[in-house]
């Protein structure tokens, strides 16, 4: 059996390019025509290739690796063997990122399936629908009446694109995803299996049955926003629910009807948001963080993981628990109650026997 090459190497970059990109400078005495021609972590990494490294847990790696060329903060720097071309950068991550980009573009977002352009054999687009010229439409999807796709724009396997549904321009909708009652930005990635637009969950409960409520708001996901493999989210109830620009949204994550998501927010794995809660820029919520409706995140916020949040949270603030509550008094309780278990346990073995 062959091995496969998942992301081809799209070009090679001499040591000078990748100092021009990273913002950097190409250190004294090193030839800046070198190339490279690979990236890869601190422990495989081999004399052609580029790796980083910015965090104190890995120096050993970085003291041992065999990369030909390293982005490591100055704090670094001279942890680096004599071996490695070192360019130092500010943020390593950030600059490993940029070279990467470069290097295999075909991984920045999901690609066809089939591996080819125009709507393939198979697919099923209704004759009402609008497509830009250099739209991709792999096998199996299907796109409803009077839906609009912009340019550029990749509908992967099996992806089901509702009625009056618009996307922009490079978006990618991954293989199974479902969209219906949205507007969706430009270059909007939608991971396979994400469910956008369904209706949320309304009933007008009572002692003698729960009457379901429609739905009739849309979902609004703005430009630069990524969506994680089956996340869901719901379509407003009687408003919209809107998804911020430039806002990551990771894998199994539930947001709920009339939710208002800020610009650039991140929400980690299994998150859930029930109805109507706000999040304002830059929030952050941690993995399996839960938020009650209604809720309040201030701008800048940040959440830790598996947090339950019963109440709106300030700007800027760090919370955490269960209930969550601002994080120095979470660590102090934690700390007490830590001391107090131990205190008790003590007290057990001193207990006379017999």
């Amino acid at each position: 059996m062959t091995e496969p090459v998942f992301f081809p190497l799209a070009t090679s970059l001499t040591i000078g390019e990748v100092a021009a990109l990273c913002g950097t400078a190409v250190p004294d005495g090193v030839e800046a025509g070198r190339i490279l021609s690979g990236a890869a972590a601190l422990e495989t990494a081999g004399p052609g290739d580029i790796a980083y490294m910015d965090n104190p847990k890995y120096v050993e790696a970085l003291v041992s690796t065999k990369a030909g060329c390293v982005l490591v903060s100055s704090r670094f720097a001279d942890r680096a063997p004599a071996s490695a071309v070192v360019l130092v950068s500010a943020t390593p991550y950030h600059a490993f990122a940029r070279v990467l980009a470069r290097f295999f573009p075909e991984a920045l977002r999901p690609e066809a399936a089939f591996a080819s352009q125009g709507i393939a054999p198979g697919a099923v687009v209704h004759p009402s629908a609008v497509l830009e010229q250099g739209v991709t439409v792999d096998p199996g999807a299907v796109i409803g009446p009077g839906a609009e796709i912009g340019a550029g724009t990749i509908v992967a396997a099996n992806a089901v694109i509702g009625p009056q549904v618009r996307i922009g321009r490079n978006c990618s909708i991954g293989a199974g995803a479902s969209i219906q009652a949205s507007l969706i930005g430009n270059r909007v990635i939608v991971h396979p299996g994400a469910r956008i637009g369904q209706d949320g969950f309304g009933f007008a409960m009572s002692p003698k049955g729960h009457m379901k409520v429609p739905q009739i708001g849309r979902v609004i996901v703005q430009d630069d926003v990524e969506i994680g493999a089956n996340s869901c989210i719901d379509r407003g109830a009687s408003r919209d629910t809107v998804i911020g620009e430039g806002t990551k949204i990771d894998n199994l994550v539930q947001i709920g009807h009339n939710c208002v998501i800020g610009r650039h927010c991140v929400i980690c794995a299994q998150t859930g948001l029930a109805g109507s809660s706000t999040l304002e820029d830059f929030a952050v919520l941690g993995g399996q963080v839960g938020l009650a409706g209604h809720l309040t995140i201030g701008a800048g916020a940040q959440i830790a993981a598996q947090s339950g949040v019963a109440g709106d949270v300030p700007r800027g603030a760090r919370y955490g628990g269960y209930p969550a509550q601002p994080a120095l008094s979470w660590a102090r309780e934690s700390a007490w109650l830590k001391a107090a278990v131990s205190r008790r346990g003590r007290a057990k073995d001193d207990t006379p026997k017999g």
